[in-house]
């Protein structure tokens, strides 16, 4: 224990019984009780501060996101009109002679 802190902490009178109650409950002494007690606050303080930083950088590519969505989309939208302007050109009314086949646009 030479590496320990001593920590003073002043408590209103209303949080201090209620600290007296919450040691009785957990049959744990005052230092046992507080080091667990400020383990829990940083441990929560990380993940919620973690939860936050996530949040944000998923805000900021929510655009980005968006923009490649709709550049899929767009690509998607024109192959499907070069492959319907394809498909018309071999369906053409005489091309009894022709090996192409005639397609049925729905």
């Amino acid at each position: 224990m030479s590496n320990s802190k001593r920590l003073v902490v002043s408590l209103s009178e209303t949080l201090y019984d209620e600290f007296n109650r919450a040691l009785k409950k957990d049959c744990k002494k005052r230092s046992e009780f507080i080091k667990e007690a400020i383990i829990l606050y940083i441990r929560d303080k990380k993940r919620l501060d973690n939860i936050s930083y996530m949040e944000k950088g998923y805000r900021e590519m929510a655009q980005l996101n968006l923009e490649f969505a709709e550049m899929g989309f767009a690509r998607d939208i024109r192959e499907l009109k070069e492959y319907e302007a394809k498909l018309s050109e071999s369906d053409l009314p005489n091309d009894n002679d022709s090996e192409k086949r005639r397609y049925i646009l729905c």
